[in-house]
């Protein structure tokens, strides 16, 4: 099973470089994130048409997330628990066919933060809190886990070309990294360095100043793993060359092969 994990930013805007991608591809399943619509508005049967079934949690012009299979989607539920008064669409959560099981499969939007000192970086705090809260309650069911997305937290100075250009950014914040460990510390694999241990793996790259040229990147789009999901990892990898397509998204895809 290969399942991809991309913030596309904006669906609408990004439509024909998703369903190329997804052509070329074929993953079994997709996480996306801020599609940028509201449910009804989403190019569902493009989708369609290409096999999948499609699951969305969506918001009118920010924010928003779905899950992509071409396998039925199952108990699908939408936003994370925890605040009734979080009308936030970031996290939409299935179970998939895995072989001859389920896996449960998280497509999540992590709060930004930005600025720091502020109430949203209060907000994004408080939403990893009741994220591994929600987690906790996932392991529990003890099925293969996946919680894929932009988690907007660069947990290492390795993860960034310039740590130094992030020290005043909430992604790089002692707090934010202090909850990404945390979470892991449940149990957790990321993917992505279980496969790629070393420097220069980037999924984000700023519109600005030309840093995908120069390969100004960080690496905030994460994989994260179950014990029970990790067992079945295959290998992990990022498509960078989304990002030097005409008008892109900032993030690329990343993806894992699993052993059905």
């Amino acid at each position: 099973m290969i399942l991809t994990t991309w913030n596309i930013n904006g669906v609408k805007a990004r439509l024909e470089s998703a369903l190329t991608y997804l052509r070329q591809h074929s993953p079994d399943v997709v996480c996306l994130q801020e599609i940028k619509s509201v449910d009804d508005a989403f190019p569902t049967p493009d989708f369609q048409d290409l096999g999948y079934n499609v699951a969305t949690n969506g918001q009118k012009g920010f924010n928003g997330v779905a899950i992509l299979s071409k396998s039925p989607l199952e108990d699908v539920v939408r936003g994370l628990p925890g605040d009734d008064s979080d009308q936030h669409a970031r996290w939409i959560e299935a179970s998939v066919p895995l072989g001859n099981r389920m896996m449960r499969v998280v497509s999540l939007y992590l709060p930004n933060g930005n600025p720091i000192g502020t109430e949203k970086f209060a907000y994004k705090l408080a939403w990893m809190t009741r994220m591994r809260r929600r987690a906790e309650q996932l392991l529990e069911d003890e099925m293969p886990l996946v919680l894929a997305g932009d988690f907007n937290v660069i947990p290492e100075s390795v993860d960034a070309k310039r740590p130094a250009a992030w020290v005043n950014d909430a992604l790089f914040q002692s707090e934010s990294r202090a909850a990404w460990r945390t979470l892991v510390n449940e149990g957790f694999t990321d993917a992505t360095r279980a496969c790629h241990p070393g420097p220069g793996v980037y999924t984000f790259w700023d519109y600005q100043a030309g840093a995908f040229q120069k390969d100004d990147g960080i690496r905030i789009d994460h994989i994260l793993l179950s014990s029970q999901a990790a067992d079945l990892l295959v290998s992990s990898g990022i498509d960078r060359a989304t990002r030097a397509q005409e008008k892109p998204s900032d993030h690329v895809p990343v993806w894992i092969k699993l052993a059905a």
